[in-house]
């Protein structure tokens, strides 16, 4: 226990300064460290609260406390969205907490608490789907006016690739699978009602990461530089291609509009996190979601007005927007069962969706 809090004071200044709520617990799950911003979340000095059990701080029914026992069984992080954490003074709803080993030896264990605009935030769900289906209505009476131009464009795609070799012809045909999808969308324009997204198969999600790279780099993204880093042993993911693509798309748009027209990089990695999960609503237990994939910029950052209604039918920045794009992320991520969450700073914003995995899969490569 001295040496960790050797460690801990030469990190103080540190961990005091972060934002965020940070406190340790030892084996005892007694708190042997905090910071001010754990100070103003239990609202109780650290006087107080320094060697109190946990226990006396939250209910001992808290999802805080699998969490931690999931650390100590498992040694690895652990993170869990949409925690309800309500203590008598103090405390949140619809939070991000995560655990983590501090060493093997003594069992110490530190755990954060993060207020994410997650588009999965539970608080938001109802008036969020609410807002959604006034879009389906109005999406409805647009689609016949997007088909038939698609339709010209598709013709003249193909008389194009008649005509064409090489590079060109690829090209053509890169427009047509365009059209094709983006038709495929126009068919189930009810997106934001309950329900969508019925079709799916087993997915390479490389693939719909590579097609939509593929797609802005003729396009909107031509003037970017595409930083990949997948994990080659992911497994597969059920879901539907089209949709996924477009996922995929509106996120690089949205970054690549951040960037200005300047160039820049827009740096797209996935990974499998163990640990990471949701809690449910209403009581319906938890889901894993370890398929983690990110899409990041290095742009002025997500306007700090818009960052709690990001996901919003509607909200938008850009005077030619619509405010559409995001909101169909949020909803094509909740149909898939995953979530999407956003960090942003002056320096860039960072999107990352999280997906379940397919069951019984097999792993999957680039």
């Amino acid at each position: 226990m001295n040496s960790t809090l050797t460690y801990l004071e030469m990190a103080g200044s540190i961990l005091g300064s972060l934002p965020f709520p940070i406190f340790v617990v030892d084996q005892n799950d007694r708190i042997t460290y905090l910071n001010g911003a754990a100070e103003q979340f239990f609202d109780q000095g650290a006087s107080r609260l320094l060697d109190k059990a946990l226990q006396e701080l939250i209910p001992s029914d808290s999802p805080v406390f699998d969490l931690i026992n999931n650390v100590r069984n498992g040694g690895m992080n652990t993170f869990e969205y949409g925690i309800d954490v309500e203590i008598p003074r103090g405390g949140g709803r619809g939070l991000m907490v995560s655990a983590s080993p501090m060493s093997a030896e003594n069992g110490d264990i530190t755990i954060s608490i993060h207020q994410q605009f997650a588009a999965k935030s539970l608080e938001r769900q109802l008036e969020y789907r609410q807002s959604a289906r006034s879009v389906s209505a109005m999406a409805s009476m647009l689609a016949h006016e997007v088909k038939n131009p698609l339709s010209g464009i598709r013709g003249a795609a193909q008389l194009l690739e008649r005509s064409v070799s090489g590079a060109d012809q690829s090209l053509a045909r890169l427009i047509q699978d365009e059209t094709d999808r983006v038709c495929s969308l126009v068919d189930r324009m009810d997106v934001f009602a309950d329900g969508a997204f019925t079709e799916r198969k087993s997915l390479n999600v490389h693939e719909v990461l590579q097609r939509a790279i593929d797609s802005a780099s003729v396009g909107f993204g031509k003037n970017v530089t595409f930083a990949t880093d997948f994990d080659p042993s992911l497994p597969e993911v059920d879901g539907n291609f089209d949709v996924l693509v477009q996922v995929f798309l509106n996120l690089v748009k949205n970054a690549s509009e951040a960037l200005n027209g300047k160039g820049g990089q827009i740096t797209i990695k996935s990974a499998y996190r163990r640990g990471v999960s949701l809690v449910m609503a209403g009581g319906l237990g938890r889901v894993n979601l370890p398929l983690c994939i990110s899409i990041a910029d290095d742009g002025p950052g997500v306007p700090e007005s818009i960052a709690r209604t990001l996901f919003d039918p509607f909200v938008t920045t850009k005077s030619e927007g619509t405010g559409l794009g995001l909101a169909f992320v949020a909803k094509a991520v909740d149909d898939h069962g995953g979530m999407i969450e956003c960090d942003s700073s002056s320096l860039g914003a960072e999107f990352r969706i999280y997906l379940p995995i397919r069951s019984h899969t097999k792993r999957i490569s680039t």
